[in-house]
Formats: structure tokens, C-alpha cells, sequence
């Protein structure tokens, strides 16, 4: 497995979680990464995405100003900060790799790790 997710859990509506992302080496340099969710019953859909520098970040309408994607690219590492969560936010995690720039779409990503859960309850 290249990537793996993980961080996932049970919260409450209006708390926090992060959500982490370990991948290999070679899976992560000079890749794009990004940030998917899939709800029961639904298409897997884009959260953020972010450059391998860092420098540029991209969000979907439904979690910007709540949700914050990053990484340390000397552990491997992607992150994602959410807050202020909603039910609406309750899905399967997924982090995926790319060649740069980070895009939006899921057949942009070739690199894919198993989800993390995350529910949220009202």
C-alpha cells in the first residue's frame, strides 16, 4: 500500500478532527496530493488538494473555511485540519497522489490508499 489514511472517527457536529496521510517516498515526491470523501450511496468527491511546494492549496466549496489540507514533506506526511464539523461531512476518507499541479478530478490521481471512516453525528 502507497498510501495510507488514517485519524478517522466518531464526532459530534461542530467538533474536529485531522485526518492523516503516510505515504512512500517515491509515492509522495513531487506529487500533487489530494483529499477525497465517498458517503454511502454516493460518488467519490474531490476535498483539497495542495502542490508538492505547499505553496498552492484547493478546496471544494463545501469545506472551505473549515477545513485546512497540508503536509511535511520530510515525513511523508499530508494532513487535513477539519473543523466546525457537519453531518453532511460523514464519508469515507481517501488520500491520493498525482503528477503536479493538483487538480480536482478523481482520474487525476493514480496513487490511491484505503479511507478512514469518519462519522459525524447530529
Amino acid at each position: 500500500v502507497q498510501l495510507q489514511a488514517s485519524g478517522g472517527g466518531s464526532v459530534q457536529a461542530g467538533g474536529s478532527l485531522t485526518l492523516s496521510c503516510r505515504a512512500s517516498e517515491r509515492t509522495f515526491s513531487n506529487n500533487a496530493i489530494g483529499w477525497f470523501r465517498q458517503a454511502p450511496g454516493k460518488e467519490r468527491e474531490f476535498v483539497a488538494s495542495i502542490s508538492w511546494s505547499g505553496r498552492s492549496t484547493y478546496y471544494a466549496d463545501s469545506v472551505k473555511g473549515r477545513f485546512t489540507i497540508s503536509r511535511h514533506n520530510a515525513k511523508n506526511t499530508l494532513y487535513l485540519q477539519m473543523n466546525s464539523l457537519k453531518p453532511e461531512d460523514t464519508a469515507v476518507y481517501f488520500c491520493a497522489a498525482g503528477a503536479e499541479p493538483p487538480r480536482a478530478g478523481v482520474d487525476d490521481y493514480d496513487y490511491w490508499g484505503r479511507g478512514t471512516l469518519v462519522t459525524v453525528s447530529s
